[in-house]
Protein backbone atom coordinates (compact mmCIF):
# COMPACT_ATOMS: atom_id res chain seq x y z
CA UNK A 1 0.00 0.00 0.00
CA UNK A 2 1.43 3.30 -1.04
CA UNK A 3 1.40 6.84 1.34
CA UNK A 4 1.43 10.07 -0.63
CA UNK A 5 2.48 13.22 2.00
CA UNK A 6 1.49 16.36 1.35
CA UNK A 7 4.55 17.54 -0.35
CA UNK A 8 4.35 14.76 -2.52
CA UNK A 9 0.76 15.57 -3.49
CA UNK A 10 1.76 19.05 -4.33
CA UNK A 11 4.36 17.43 -7.20
CA UNK A 12 2.03 15.63 -8.83
CA UNK A 13 -1.59 17.82 -9.06
CA UNK A 14 -1.76 20.71 -11.44
CA UNK A 15 -4.71 22.95 -11.11
CA UNK A 16 -5.46 22.91 -14.96
CA UNK A 17 -6.01 19.15 -15.09
CA UNK A 18 -7.75 18.87 -12.06
CA UNK A 19 -10.94 21.59 -12.95
CA UNK A 20 -11.94 19.66 -16.26
CA UNK A 21 -11.23 15.84 -13.76
CA UNK A 22 -14.02 17.59 -11.49
CA UNK A 23 -16.32 19.10 -14.14
CA UNK A 24 -16.67 15.60 -14.91
CA UNK A 25 -17.06 14.29 -11.68
CA UNK A 26 -19.93 16.50 -10.82
CA UNK A 27 -21.44 15.10 -14.27
CA UNK A 28 -21.29 11.60 -13.36
CA UNK A 29 -22.94 12.36 -9.69
CA UNK A 30 -25.64 14.28 -11.42
CA UNK A 31 -26.07 11.43 -13.71
CA UNK A 32 -25.82 8.50 -11.20
CA UNK A 33 -22.98 7.10 -12.48
CA UNK A 34 -21.17 7.67 -9.19
CA UNK A 35 -22.37 6.56 -6.03
CA UNK A 36 -22.03 8.93 -2.75
CA UNK A 37 -23.76 8.98 0.12
CA UNK A 38 -24.91 12.04 2.23
CA UNK A 39 -21.24 12.91 4.39
CA UNK A 40 -21.59 11.72 7.58
CA UNK A 41 -20.79 14.39 10.15
CA UNK A 42 -19.69 13.60 13.79
CA UNK A 43 -19.43 16.48 16.17
CA UNK A 44 -16.13 17.13 18.58
CA UNK A 45 -18.16 19.85 20.49
CA UNK A 46 -15.27 19.77 23.32
CA UNK A 47 -12.72 20.87 20.74
CA UNK A 48 -15.44 22.88 18.50
CA UNK A 49 -14.75 20.76 15.41
CA UNK A 50 -16.34 18.15 13.36
CA UNK A 51 -15.10 14.82 11.92
CA UNK A 52 -16.58 14.06 7.92
CA UNK A 53 -16.72 10.51 6.45
CA UNK A 54 -17.20 11.11 2.85
CA UNK A 55 -17.43 7.31 0.59
CA UNK A 56 -17.90 7.47 -2.88
CA UNK A 57 -17.30 5.33 -5.94
CA UNK A 58 -16.64 6.15 -9.44
CA UNK A 59 -14.58 4.08 -11.45
CA UNK A 60 -12.12 4.95 -8.16
CA UNK A 61 -13.64 3.53 -4.87
CA UNK A 62 -12.35 5.82 -1.89
CA UNK A 63 -12.79 7.84 1.34
CA UNK A 64 -11.74 10.75 3.02
CA UNK A 65 -11.71 11.29 6.99
CA UNK A 66 -11.70 14.97 7.34
CA UNK A 67 -11.71 17.11 10.29
CA UNK A 68 -13.18 21.17 10.07
CA UNK A 69 -11.96 22.97 12.82
CA UNK A 70 -12.99 26.57 12.15
CA UNK A 71 -11.23 28.24 15.32
CA UNK A 72 -7.84 26.94 14.36
CA UNK A 73 -4.88 29.83 14.67
CA UNK A 74 -1.77 29.18 13.11
CA UNK A 75 -2.45 25.52 11.83
CA UNK A 76 -4.97 24.69 9.17
CA UNK A 77 -8.84 24.55 9.67
CA UNK A 78 -9.02 21.42 7.69
CA UNK A 79 -6.89 17.76 7.69
CA UNK A 80 -7.75 14.57 6.48
CA UNK A 81 -6.85 11.68 4.79
CA UNK A 82 -8.21 9.77 1.32
CA UNK A 83 -7.78 6.03 0.82
CA UNK A 84 -8.32 4.59 -2.05
CA UNK A 85 -9.39 0.56 -2.61
CA UNK A 86 -9.11 -1.85 -5.16
CA UNK A 87 -12.62 -1.51 -6.67
CA UNK A 88 -12.28 -5.08 -7.88
CA UNK A 89 -11.23 -7.24 -4.38
CA UNK A 90 -11.45 -4.05 -1.88
CA UNK A 91 -7.51 -4.02 -1.05
CA UNK A 92 -6.53 -0.71 0.12
CA UNK A 93 -4.09 0.44 -2.07
CA UNK A 94 -2.86 3.78 -1.47
CA UNK A 95 -3.20 6.69 1.65
CA UNK A 96 -3.00 10.13 0.73
CA UNK A 97 -2.62 13.18 2.20
CA UNK A 98 -6.07 15.28 1.87
CA UNK A 99 -5.41 18.32 2.89
CA UNK A 100 -4.20 19.79 0.13
CA UNK A 101 -6.48 18.04 -2.17
CA UNK A 102 -9.51 19.48 -0.12
CA UNK A 103 -8.06 23.05 -0.64
CA UNK A 104 -7.12 22.64 -4.91
CA UNK A 105 -10.10 20.74 -5.35
CA UNK A 106 -12.40 23.03 -3.61
CA UNK A 107 -11.32 25.68 -5.97
CA UNK A 108 -11.23 23.70 -8.85
CA UNK A 109 -14.83 22.80 -8.63
CA UNK A 110 -15.77 26.80 -8.34
CA UNK A 111 -13.55 27.23 -11.37
CA UNK A 112 -15.31 24.38 -12.94
CA UNK A 113 -18.63 26.66 -12.00
CA UNK A 114 -17.12 29.74 -12.63
CA UNK A 115 -16.21 28.44 -16.61
CA UNK A 116 -20.18 27.63 -17.42
CA UNK A 117 -21.88 30.28 -15.17
CA UNK A 118 -19.79 33.68 -15.45
CA UNK A 119 -20.17 35.92 -18.06
CA UNK A 120 -17.81 34.93 -21.06
CA UNK A 121 -16.29 39.02 -20.04
CA UNK A 122 -16.46 38.76 -16.71
CA UNK A 123 -13.11 39.58 -15.25
CA UNK A 124 -13.19 41.33 -11.90
CA UNK A 125 -13.24 39.28 -9.41
CA UNK A 126 -13.65 40.00 -5.55
CA UNK A 127 -12.62 37.47 -2.61
CA UNK A 128 -13.82 37.87 0.89
CA UNK A 129 -11.45 35.98 2.93
CA UNK A 130 -7.69 35.76 3.40
CA UNK A 131 -7.30 32.27 3.68
CA UNK A 132 -5.77 29.08 1.78
CA UNK A 133 -8.72 29.05 -0.25
CA UNK A 134 -8.68 32.42 -1.33
CA UNK A 135 -5.22 31.76 -2.54
CA UNK A 136 -6.22 28.67 -4.43
CA UNK A 137 -9.94 30.47 -6.21
CA UNK A 138 -7.47 33.48 -7.04
CA UNK A 139 -5.22 30.72 -9.08
CA UNK A 140 -8.13 28.68 -9.99
CA UNK A 141 -10.55 31.25 -11.61
CA UNK A 142 -7.43 32.92 -13.04
CA UNK A 143 -7.28 29.88 -15.36
CA UNK A 144 -10.86 30.11 -16.48
CA UNK A 145 -10.94 34.10 -17.15
CA UNK A 146 -8.70 36.46 -17.69
CA UNK A 147 -8.72 38.88 -14.64
CA UNK A 148 -8.15 42.77 -14.80
CA UNK A 149 -9.19 44.06 -11.31
CA UNK A 150 -8.98 41.83 -8.28
CA UNK A 151 -9.93 42.46 -5.30
CA UNK A 152 -9.56 41.22 -1.51
CA UNK A 153 -11.70 41.70 1.70
CA UNK A 154 -11.03 40.33 5.05
CA UNK A 155 -11.72 41.09 8.94
CA UNK A 156 -7.97 39.92 9.20
CA UNK A 157 -4.54 39.68 7.04
CA UNK A 158 -6.36 41.30 3.56
CA UNK A 159 -3.08 43.29 3.24
CA UNK A 160 -0.73 40.33 3.81
CA UNK A 161 -2.43 38.60 1.46
CA UNK A 162 -2.46 41.20 -1.44
CA UNK A 163 1.04 42.10 -0.81
CA UNK A 164 1.80 38.10 -0.88
CA UNK A 165 -0.28 37.89 -4.59
CA UNK A 166 0.54 40.20 -7.24
CA UNK A 167 -2.08 42.77 -8.90
CA UNK A 168 -4.51 41.88 -5.94
CA UNK A 169 -5.81 45.27 -4.07
CA UNK A 170 -6.88 45.56 -0.60
CA UNK A 171 -11.15 46.75 -0.25
CA UNK A 172 -11.43 48.71 2.34
CA UNK A 173 -15.37 46.93 3.16
CA UNK A 174 -17.08 43.49 1.72
CA UNK A 175 -19.03 46.11 -0.09
CA UNK A 176 -16.56 47.73 -1.25
CA UNK A 177 -14.98 44.75 -2.55
CA UNK A 178 -18.10 43.44 -3.78
CA UNK A 179 -19.61 46.36 -5.70
CA UNK A 180 -18.71 46.32 -9.41
CA UNK A 181 -17.42 42.84 -9.67
CA UNK A 182 -18.28 40.54 -12.03
CA UNK A 183 -17.28 37.37 -9.65
CA UNK A 184 -17.27 36.67 -6.13
CA UNK A 185 -15.74 34.06 -3.65
CA UNK A 186 -17.26 34.07 -0.33
CA UNK A 187 -13.89 31.88 1.41
CA UNK A 188 -14.64 32.73 5.21
CA UNK A 189 -15.16 30.92 8.12
CA UNK A 190 -18.28 33.47 9.62
CA UNK A 191 -21.38 31.65 10.87
CA UNK A 192 -23.68 34.62 9.77
CA UNK A 193 -23.91 36.40 6.21
CA UNK A 194 -20.81 38.53 4.73
CA UNK A 195 -22.71 38.56 1.52
CA UNK A 196 -25.60 40.62 0.88
CA UNK A 197 -27.52 40.80 -2.09
CA UNK A 198 -27.42 44.86 -2.43
CA UNK A 199 -24.69 44.67 -3.12
CA UNK A 200 -24.65 42.43 -6.19
CA UNK A 201 -23.90 43.36 -10.03
CA UNK A 202 -26.40 42.73 -12.55
CA UNK A 203 -24.68 39.50 -14.38
CA UNK A 204 -22.14 38.53 -11.63
CA UNK A 205 -21.50 35.78 -10.29
CA UNK A 206 -21.11 34.07 -6.84
CA UNK A 207 -19.18 31.30 -5.49
CA UNK A 208 -19.91 30.56 -1.76
CA UNK A 209 -17.82 28.42 -0.37
CA UNK A 210 -18.18 28.19 3.27
CA UNK A 211 -21.19 27.98 5.88
CA UNK A 212 -21.25 24.21 5.86
CA UNK A 213 -23.62 23.56 8.44
CA UNK A 214 -27.76 23.70 9.19
CA UNK A 215 -27.58 26.40 11.10
CA UNK A 216 -25.10 28.88 9.44
CA UNK A 217 -25.07 31.56 6.75
CA UNK A 218 -22.93 33.21 4.50
CA UNK A 219 -25.06 34.71 2.35
CA UNK A 220 -28.13 36.95 3.20
CA UNK A 221 -31.64 36.01 1.88
CA UNK A 222 -31.64 39.34 -0.50
CA UNK A 223 -28.47 37.42 -2.30
CA UNK A 224 -30.76 34.24 -2.77
CA UNK A 225 -33.79 36.22 -3.64
CA UNK A 226 -32.06 37.42 -6.49
CA UNK A 227 -29.90 34.59 -7.54
CA UNK A 228 -30.27 31.51 -9.45
CA UNK A 229 -28.65 28.96 -7.18
CA UNK A 230 -26.47 25.94 -8.61
CA UNK A 231 -25.03 23.28 -6.50
CA UNK A 232 -23.03 19.85 -6.62
CA UNK A 233 -25.77 17.69 -5.18
CA UNK A 234 -29.53 18.80 -4.17
CA UNK A 235 -29.26 15.72 -1.56
CA UNK A 236 -26.40 17.04 0.47
CA UNK A 237 -27.01 20.80 0.09
CA UNK A 238 -30.94 20.52 1.57
CA UNK A 239 -29.62 18.95 4.43
CA UNK A 240 -25.71 20.38 4.73
CA UNK A 241 -26.34 24.03 3.59
CA UNK A 242 -28.23 26.83 6.01
CA UNK A 243 -27.98 29.30 3.01
CA UNK A 244 -30.29 26.68 0.78
CA UNK A 245 -32.45 25.31 3.27
CA UNK A 246 -32.88 29.01 3.87
CA UNK A 247 -33.70 29.84 -0.10
CA UNK A 248 -35.88 26.57 -0.18
CA UNK A 249 -35.05 25.67 -4.05
CA UNK A 250 -32.24 24.43 -5.95
CA UNK A 251 -32.27 25.56 -9.83
CA UNK A 252 -29.76 22.84 -11.37
CA UNK A 253 -26.57 21.11 -10.34
CA UNK A 254 -23.32 21.56 -11.59
CA UNK A 255 -22.96 18.28 -13.35
CA UNK A 256 -26.53 18.34 -15.35
CA UNK A 257 -25.19 21.72 -16.65
CA UNK A 258 -21.78 20.20 -17.42
CA UNK A 259 -24.15 16.90 -19.10
CA UNK A 260 -26.36 19.58 -20.73
CA UNK A 261 -29.80 18.07 -19.11
CA UNK A 262 -30.77 21.53 -17.05
CA UNK A 263 -29.20 25.09 -18.62
CA UNK A 264 -27.00 27.25 -16.74
CA UNK A 265 -26.64 31.38 -17.36
CA UNK A 266 -29.54 31.93 -19.47
CA UNK A 267 -29.04 35.76 -20.21
CA UNK A 268 -25.95 38.41 -19.19
CA UNK A 269 -28.01 39.93 -16.63
CA UNK A 270 -29.10 37.15 -13.99
CA UNK A 271 -27.24 36.35 -11.31
CA UNK A 272 -25.67 33.17 -10.51
CA UNK A 273 -24.68 31.28 -7.13
CA UNK A 274 -23.14 28.52 -6.55
CA UNK A 275 -23.19 26.95 -3.72
CA UNK A 276 -20.20 24.79 -2.78
CA UNK A 277 -20.53 22.12 0.44
CA UNK A 278 -17.84 19.44 -1.21
CA UNK A 279 -18.51 15.88 -2.62
CA UNK A 280 -16.70 12.80 -1.85
CA UNK A 281 -16.55 12.24 -5.60
CA UNK A 282 -14.43 15.17 -6.02
CA UNK A 283 -11.78 13.74 -3.18
CA UNK A 284 -11.82 10.21 -4.77
CA UNK A 285 -11.77 11.50 -8.26
CA UNK A 286 -8.70 13.82 -7.55
CA UNK A 287 -6.35 11.45 -5.37
CA UNK A 288 -6.93 9.02 -7.87
CA UNK A 289 -5.11 11.20 -10.69
CA UNK A 290 -2.69 12.10 -7.80
CA UNK A 291 -2.14 7.94 -7.59
CA UNK A 292 -1.84 7.30 -11.07
CA UNK A 293 0.69 10.22 -11.51
CA UNK A 294 2.75 8.69 -8.71
CA UNK A 295 2.58 5.18 -10.52
CA UNK A 296 3.70 6.09 -13.33
CA UNK A 297 6.37 8.87 -11.95
CA UNK A 298 7.89 5.72 -10.33
CA UNK A 299 7.54 3.48 -13.01
CA UNK A 300 4.54 1.01 -11.52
Amino acid sequence: MKFIDENAVRGLLEMKDLIPAMATALKDLSSGKAVQPVRTIVPVPDHKGFLGSMPAYNGALGAKLVTFYPHNEGIHTHHGVIVLFRPETGEPIAVIDGRLITEMRTAAVSAAATDILARPDASVLAILGSGVQAGSHLESIGLVRELTDVRVWSPRNASAFAASHPNVRVAETAQDAVQGADMIVVATSSETPVLLGDWLSSGSHVNAIGANRPTWRELDDEALAVSKIFVESREAAMSESGDIIAAGRIDAEIGEIVDGKMPGRQNVDEITLFKSLGAAVEDVAAADLVLKRFLQNNGC
